[in-house]
C-alpha cells in the first residue's frame, strides 16, 4: 500500500512540474507581445499574472493610471487564440473584451483618467478545455 501511494506522489509531482513549467513558458509568448517587430515597445508592470484555469474564471485587481498607454497581453499556449479576458470597472461594466475580436492576443489602449478595475482571464472552452494562462500588462515608453 506504501508503494502504490508513493508511486500516485511522484506521478503526480512529475505531472505538476510539467505544468508549472508550461506555466513559465508562457511568460515568454507574453513577453513578445510587448515587444513588437513593428517598433512598438511595452516595459511590463513587474507583475505575472498567472491561473491555471477549467471551466471558473480567474480574476486580477489593478490600477490604471490616467494618461498612459497599456497593452494588455495574454498566452495559454501556442495558439493565440485560447485566452478570452475582460476589463471591468468597479462598478461591474466590461469596458474591453477581446471575445468581440476572436481573442485577440493583446490589445493596446490609453486610460484618459485613473482607474480601479479587474481583468477577467478565462479559456474559450470551445477551443481549449484546461491549462495555464499567463497575462502581463505593459505601459508605452
Amino acid at each position: 500500500m506504501k508503494k502504490l501511494i508513493i508511486l500516485i506522489a511522484l506521478v503526480a509531482g512529475f505531472q505538476f512540474s510539467g505544468t508549472a513549467q508550461n506555466c513559465d513558458s508562457l511568460v515568454n509568448i507574453c513577453e513578445s507581445y510587448l515587444n513588437q517587430k513593428d517598433g512598438s515597445l511595452y516595459v511590463s508592470d513587474g507583475q505575472v499574472y498567472q491561473a491555471f484555469l477549467t471551466e471558473e474564471a480567474a480574476e486580477f485587481e489593478t490600477t490604471l493610471y490616467g494618461g498612459s498607454t497599456y497593452r494588455i497581453a495574454t498566452s495559454a499556449g501556442i495558439k493565440d487564440n485560447f485566452v478570452i479576458f475582460s476589463i471591468i470597472d468597479q462598478e461591474g461594466t466590461t469596458l474591453y473584451s477581446n471575445e468581440k475580436f476572436k481573442n485577440a492576443k493583446y490589445w493596446d489602449f490609453k486610460v484618459e483618467s485613473t482607474i480601479n478595475c479587474r481583468i477577467e482571464l478565462k479559456l474559450d472552452l470551445e477551443r481549449k478545455s484546461s491549462g495555464c494562462v499567463t497575462m502581463l500588462i505593459g505601459f508605452k515608453k
